[in-house]
């Protein structure tokens, strides 16, 4: 993966959420979580660490290199 939104659109598409789904989650506007796997807003951790929830893994996960997706998914 080269940018952390291709990792959080790889971990959204490994769920089978649409880009409205997961802004629901995170109480954000479309547009905003768009911005987000577009890389044009950056991310801070507290945003990070959200993201990571909603997808039921941890940060260091949602930003290894590696595209495995934990035991856990």
């Amino acid at each position: 993966m080269k940018t952390l939104g291709d990792k959080i659109r790889y971990f959204r598409n490994l769920k089978g959420w649409s880009q409205e789904d997961i802004a629901d989650k995170l109480y954000i506007s479309l547009p905003a979580y768009s911005k987000i796997e577009r890389n044009i807003t950056e991310v801070n951790y507290s945003r990070l660490n959200q993201i990571a929830h909603v997808f039921g893994i941890t940060v260091i996960e949602l930003l290894s290199l590696s595209t495995k997706p934990s035991e856990q998914i």
